[in-house]
């Protein structure tokens, strides 16, 4: 594909978009149609497409309207791309602009313009982040790091990153947590490494990895919320027993492969199952969240998230940690986090659970902040008085 015929491409996914179709079912239903399109192509495209869906606003108003051909043009103009270039009907390529469309467009000035998010969300946004609010909102607009984690039961981190060296993939250390590396070339390799096939590394945001660095010393673990299992695989790395749950067994389904390539034993658990397996030493509760400390990745859920639904993520929240007392031994520790940046979230279920149970208390809060080498995250450990 030529690059106007890319960024063709990219205006008819987000065409689909606009009209309501999720991102990945837009992309996948466009790739399947262009078996011509080399991965190559389906990357860029999809670059482009993620760039401006995380840039939904911003991009609209530099291009003059909410069309596909509009938010691309204005997240080029962001670029200081050769836009006549890619826009020239040659082959596949977009038509060029039309006079209209050269003087249509501005520079975004409204704050929920400029961040990037929904006017309701802004003071939420706010009251959470206090003075790291704007950068946080310019981060979140900009392309996540791709982290992985050693397993340390298998290499060291040095071992690592000099296999993934050999075939093109260059990482440095992350300053976030110590078996974290960061992959600065050749990211599109990791999964045909033998680093990767031989479970050397998984795919880990290091913000997620500090989460289990910073968990107590626990030889019986439920990973309550266990979702694809990345929290569970590092517990059993560092060689704890480990239970994973979720509500939803079927997120679960990839964890017993994942966990026989990095040389793990987990043990997997329905719902009516958990009781009769604890007490357990140490309770992780991953919860259910807006997912806002990672919307890098997933910008489609910024624009999906409502206050109703902040809400009822709230309610969900504090019943999880209300259930999962139950599973705690009299000693242990009970472990609340969430990859959210909301106080709403956070610190706020922490002081509403307290309140609850007044014969539990709070040993550590910690936030770790959006950064450009980490997702956003919130720890709490928890214990009986």
């Amino acid at each position: 594909m030529t690059p106007g015929a890319r960024v063709a491409a990219a205006i008819e996914i987000l065409d689909m978009i606009q009209d309501g179709q999720a991102v990945e079912k837009s992309l996948t239903a466009w790739a399947r149609r262009s078996r011509f399109a080399g991965s190559k192509d389906r990357s860029a495209v999809r670059d482009y497409v993620f760039a401006i869906v995380r840039n939904w606003r911003s991009d609209a108003i530099r291009g003059g309207n909410g069309t596909g051909r509009a938010r691309i043009i204005g997240r080029l103009r962001e670029m200081d791309a050769d836009i006549d270039g890619l826009f020239n009907g040659v082959g596949h390529a977009p038509e060029p602009l039309t006079d209209e469309e050269k003087e249509r467009g501005q520079a975004p000035t409204e704050q929920a313009d400029v961040w990037n998010m929904p006017e309701w969300m802004l003071p939420e946004f706010e009251a959470s982040l206090g003075e790291t609010a704007t950068n946080v909102a310019t981060l979140l607009q900009t392309r996540a790091p791709i982290t992985v984690r050693v397993n340390l039961s298998k290499c060291n981190v040095s071992q690592a990153a000099a296999d993934l060296a050999e075939i093109g993939i260059e990482t440095q250390a992350n300053p976030v947590c110590e078996t974290a590396l960061t992959i600065t070339i050749g990211e599109r390799k990791l999964r045909n490494s033998p680093a990767y096939l031989e479970g050397w590394v998984e795919l880990q945001d290091a913000s997620s990895q500090a989460i289990v660095t910073a968990l107590p010393q626990a030889e019986h673990v439920l990973d309550y919320c266990a979702g694809g299992g990345g929290k569970a695989l590092a517990l059993a790395a560092q060689g704890r027993q480990v239970i994973a749950h979720d509500i939803n067994f079927d997120r679960m389904n990839d964890l017993p492969a994942r966990a026989e390539r990095a040389g793990a034993s987990i043990k997997l658990l329905a719902t009516d199952m958990v009781a009769a397996e604890g007490p357990f030493d140490l309770v992780l509760i991953d919860a259910p969240c807006s997912g806002s400390g990672a919307w890098r990745r997933s910008p489609e859920a910024k624009w999906a998230l409502t206050e109703e639904r902040l809400v009822e993520l709230s309610k969900l929240q504090d019943q999880i940690l209300d259930e999962t007392v139950q599973f705690v031994s009299q000693a242990g520790t009970l472990v609340f986090a969430t990859c959210s940046i909301f106080r709403r979230e956070n610190e706020d279920r922490i002081a509403a659970f307290l309140s609850r149970h007044s014969d539990w208390h709070c040993l550590t809060e910690t936030r770790l902040g959006v950064s450009e080498t980490a997702d956003g995250f919130f720890l709490a450990h928890l214990k009986r008085k």
